[in-house]
């Protein structure tokens, strides 16, 4: 039994030794650029800032700019159908039309938006108009877009306002568009590619 315990604590210094020895040799290393394997991501000067852009209103063939304008936002949602399909459990979706939507608010400074409510009220005439956004930041190398917003149609609006606490008043709407087109749009990033 005293030579197996022997033996083995012997074994055992020497794999310790080996073990020792080898960590002491220099090794070769081989020296790897690893952003070489990296995806390419995109640059932070490509986001684009919320501030730079323009946006324009077209009412009555009369152009403003919408220099009171502190957000918009347009939306276009697809109306979709469950459809039951036979061999499968889950039902498909087909899309059926489209919806438009948006919402903007700005200073309370301009009182072209409360005139087409005012002149709905008198007249009963409803007011379409365009809205015409232009994103463009000029660190950023996608370039610009423009978005017209055709045929907007506010669902009403603020008609008076005060408030003791603000330090500003802001005015909002929401509204509906028919349709949208893309004069200009931005050019795609190379690490898209």
């Amino acid at each position: 039994m005293k030579v197996n315990k022997i033996s083995e604590q012997g074994m055992a210094a020497d794999l310790l030794q080996d073990f020792l020895q080898t960590k002491k040799q220099p090794k070769s290393i081989l020296h790897l650029d690893l952003q070489y394997f990296a995806e390419a991501t995109m640059h932070a000067r490509d986001a684009i800032h919320g501030a730079q852009g323009v946006a324009w209103v077209t009412i009555d063939g009369n152009r403003y700019k919408f220099a009171q304008l502190i957000n918009l936002e347009a939306r276009s949602e697809k109306t979709k159908t469950k459809i039951p399909i036979m061999g499968q459990v889950a039902k498909g979706n087909k899309a059926t039309g489209l919806e438009y939507s948006g919402s903007a608010t700005f200073h309370f400074n301009t009182s072209i938006f409360r005139k087409m409510l005012l002149h709905y009220q008198e007249t009963g005439e409803d007011i379409y108009f365009d809205i015409q956004v232009t994103n463009e930041d000029g660190s950023s190398q996608v370039g610009r877009q423009t978005t017209i917003l055709v045929d907007c149609n506010i669902d009403g609006g603020i008609v008076a306002l005060l408030d003791a606490d603000a330090e500003y008043l802001e005015d909002s709407f929401d509204f509906t568009f028919e349709k949208f087109e893309m004069p200009e749009e931005f050019t795609v990033l190379p690490e898209m590619q």
